[in-house]
């Protein structure tokens, strides 16, 4: 769905990077460098950007009463 604010783990804020790794992801910049240059060292932090899939543009599309 969307980015969640902080990690589950730790408590980090991540959100506010995640406009900035899609974008270099899509450029073809390698996820590890990404990571890295954004200060993302704890695993737990990696893995919600590794993991996080965006599908909130497939569930717009049901309407629920």
């Amino acid at each position: 769905m969307i980015i969640p604010i902080r990690c589950f783990t730790c408590g980090k804020p991540i959100a506010q990077d995640w406009e900035e790794y899609a974008g270099r992801v899509s450029a073809g910049d390698s996820k590890k460098e990404i990571l890295d240059s954004l200060g993302y060292e704890r695993y737990c932090c990696r893995r919600m950007f590794l993991s996080h899939t965006e599908i909130i543009d497939e569930v717009m599309h049901y309407k629920i009463f």
